[in-house]
């Protein structure tokens, strides 16, 4: 019988939680050598020139600050801006290309999502957080979106105290971070703490067409939930779920643990999928979907298109680019678990 994902509880420490702060296992081996700019896209290849100059800077010892700059404070930091901002669509080559800085940097380091920092801080404390973070060269920070006035005001706090440590900062978004929450909330203090965040950062775009679809249709056709239930329970180590039991599992779990709760899967499937009016249980599918992808997990699917899991409102929402990229995953690991042999 697959595994039921909606029947594990699973707990996760802090300590887990900051042990985990390193690329996805999809993202172990990537190096700057690895990756392709696109040769009709010049900002890829100026991008990653700027990344590898970086890098070079990052892979030396970690020099102390001197006294005098540790008394200038904020000051001293607003000469050099300690955070790199890469914006761009989805599937350009953006973790690829924060991944390989992590790799080719010299410790401590961390690298997360933007979910995962706010989760750990959740865990820790923001005291506490700090405290341990404020140890890091250099933090890499992913898919950084934010659509929340508390996040916002969180993460600004956390990375302007990690800056006054010394910290330096990588980030990868589909959004400016001048523009972060634009469409949603438009109240003056949240767009004060926007702009505060976007000024330890030095932005660059990178622009091109999603990989991940290229020559690919949109969604993969459904499978029955009987030929899901039947592959699922063929191979090792693949669990399977109702998709209205698995949200409801969700909402007993906090977002930190799903990645938890995919320990040991090789496979997920998932039977009877929908399409949503509860934009609650579709933001922690977003959540699962970047578990899943982070671990490359294949996905095998029935019921509706995954295209059409979410409404055409969602899309067109505040949430729309977490619901886009959650799709653009989603399809790319179904055309894997789906294409395999049966």
């Amino acid at each position: 019988m697959p595994t039921r994902l909606s029947e594990r509880r699973p707990e996760v420490s802090p300590d887990r939680l900051l042990s985990e702060c390193v690329p996805p296992p999809r993202f172990a081996d990537v190096r700057f050598d690895t990756y392709r700019p696109n040769p009709a896209e010049p900002s890829q290849s100026e991008a990653l020139a700027v990344l590898r100059q970086r890098g070079l800077a990052l892979a030396e010892p970690r020099r102390e600050r001197s006294l005098w700059a540790r008394l200038r404070g904020a000051k001293a930091l607003s000469d050099a801006k300690p955070g790199f901002y890469l914006d761009g669509g989805f599937g350009v080559g953006k973790t690829h290309l924060l991944a390989s800085l992590w790799h080719e940097s010299a410790g401590p380091k961390m690298y997360c999502t933007f979910v995962e920092l706010t989760n750990l801080v959740g865990a820790l404390g923001m005291r506490s957080a700090v405290e341990a973070l404020s140890a890091y060269r250099l933090i890499c920070i992913d898919e950084f979106e934010l659509d929340d006035p508390g996040d916002t005001v969180l993460i600004s706090r956390l990375l302007g105290q990690l800056v006054e440590a010394g910290v330096e900062l990588a980030a990868t978004s589909n959004t400016l971070p001048d523009k972060l929450g634009e469409g949603r909330f438009q109240a003056l203090d949240f767009l004060r703490e926007i702009q505060g965040l976007a000024a330890h950062f030095d932005v660059r775009r990178i622009d091109g067409p999603d990989y991940r679809h290229r020559g690919l249709p949109v969604a993969p056709e459904p499978w029955t939930d009987a030929r899901v239930e039947q592959v699922a329970a063929e191979r090792p180590g693949a669990s399977c779920d109702h998709f209205v039991d698995l949200y409801r599992q969700l909402a007993e779990l906090h977002p930190s643990k799903y990645g938890a709760l995919l320990d040991g899967v090789t496979t997920v499937g998932i039977t009877d999928i929908r399409e949503l009016s509860d934009e609650n249980v579709a933001l922690r599918l977003v959540v699962l979907a970047d578990r899943m992808y982070d671990r490359d997990i294949p996905l095998i699917a029935g019921g509706v298109p995954l295209d059409r899991m979410f409404t055409p409102e969602m899309l067109k929402g505040g949430y729309r680019k977490k619901y886009l990229r959650a799709l653009s995953r989603l399809i790319a690991l179904a055309h894997v678990g789906m294409d395999q042999p049966v």
